[in-house]
This record gives C-alpha cells, structure tokens and sequence, in this order.
C-alpha cells in the first residue's frame, strides 16, 4: 500500500496528512491522531498495519501551525530539557479546541478522496484525548473511537473529554496504562461505564450491553497487530 502525501485546508492555514489506502476495497476511513513526536515512520508503520486491514487512514500533522518543527527522537526528547520545552509548546500551543475544530476538515478531506460513511478515529498519547473530543464534537461522523495510554482524558481542564462524553455515540475504547505519569487514575474517572481497569471498554451511555461487546469486536479490528509508538508522548 502507497503512502500518499496530501495538504488539507483549515480555518488556520493548511495540513501536511499521510493518506494510507488498502490494497483491497475499503472497508472505512480511519483518521489516526498523532503523539507529541509528530508524524514519522513509527505512525507510518501503525497507518500501514491498519490499512492492511482495509482501512484508509489519514495521519494529520497536528502541529501544522508550528511545521517546521523538530525531528524529534521519541527516546531522549522528554529527558533533554531543550526538546523538553519545545515539545511541550508545541502540545500547549495546540489546544484541543484547535485540534476540534481541524477535525471537520480531516474529515471532509477523507469524503474528498472517496472515503464516505461512518468514519473510525484513534489517539495515541495526546492524541488519544483529540480523538474523544472528534468523537463528542462529530457524533453523526465518527462511528468508533479508540484512546491509547491517553493523557488527561479526564482532568478539571474545560476541554476535557470526559464532559463531552454524553454527546459520544461511537463504540469507544480507552487502552490505560497500568502505571503512567500521563495516565492517573484520574483519567478512569468520570467516563460513563467500566472504568478502572487497563485495557476497558467505556461505552457512552447511549451504548447497550450488546453495542458494548460489539465495540470490544469493531476496535479490536480496527487495531489489532498496531505496534506502539516507541516512547510515545
């Protein structure tokens, strides 16, 4: 499968994005958020394990307001204070109201190529919180959302997720971190449904007990065989 570089328009300016299609019919559109490092091969290689499930996944840079920026080496980048700090400026200075609103055109850019129906969306450390916010902010676009070692998904913050939760109607899942700086157990509290436990399905509160099982099959499916991202932020 062909990594396909596109640039989407925003209301700020324009996006550099990965498109991955499969090689076969695609089955859905999956936007994949990215963690504090940025778009590298690391993601590629997750777009990549997902299209070869038959999704088409659109890697957005995040930090397009900021580009260029880094590279940065997930490793050492939060242990050597100068990449310390211009990483956290570029997380800080990218609020999830910004990340909200350039979700509409990530989704538009997917129906621009063809890729129409209910789209899929996953967040990886920092992104796993943009995800569940897509998720609350386009609840008729987003069909499943999936949260991986996300940060701050429940936080006294004003654009925490977990306050929009109500307006999700996704299949959700949040993969937590039994012990992570970014993951307190905070993050567990305040979702709707079975919290508490790495790894837990927390369906929204329209979702049944069958939708509940039916999410634990989607999401598996949507992301079983994807590596972690090294030293994900």
């Amino acid at each position: 499968m062909a990594k396909q570089e596109i640039e989407i328009e925003t209301r700020d300016g324009k996006a550099k994005a990965g498109l991955f299609r499969p090689a076969a019919a695609t089955k859905a559109g999956v936007i994949l958020y990215m963690d504090a490092f940025g778009p590298r091969p690391a993601l590629d290689a997750m777009a990549e394990r997902l299209a070869g499930q038959r999704y088409a996944v659109l890697v957005p840079d995040l930090f397009y307001r900021n580009a260029p920026y880094g590279p940065f080496d997930a490793k050492t980048a939060f242990t050597v204070e100068e990449t310390k700090t211009k990483l956290m400026a570029l997380v800080t200075g990218t609020t999830q109201e910004m990340t909200i609103r350039d979700s509409a055109a990530f989704l538009d850019a997917l129906a621009a190529e063809g890729i129409s129906g209910p789209i899929g969306v996953v967040g990886y450390c920092m992104g796993g919180a943009r995800a569940l916010n897509a998720a609350a902010t386009y609840p008729d676009r987003i069909a499943a959302a999936a949260s991986f070692h996300g940060g701050n998904l429940a936080s006294d913050a004003a654009d925490s997720p977990h306050r929009k939760a109500a307006s999700i109607k996704a299949r959700v899942y949040v993969g937590t971190a039994g012990v992570a700086a970014a993951s307190p157990r905070s993050n567990r509290r305040g979702w709707p449904g079975r919290s508490g436990s790495p790894r837990s399905i927390i369906p929204s509160r329209t979702m049944s007990a069958s939708a509940m099982a039916g999410a634990s099959r989607t999401t598996a499916s949507m992301t079983r065989g994807v590596p972690s991202a090294t030293g994900s932020g």
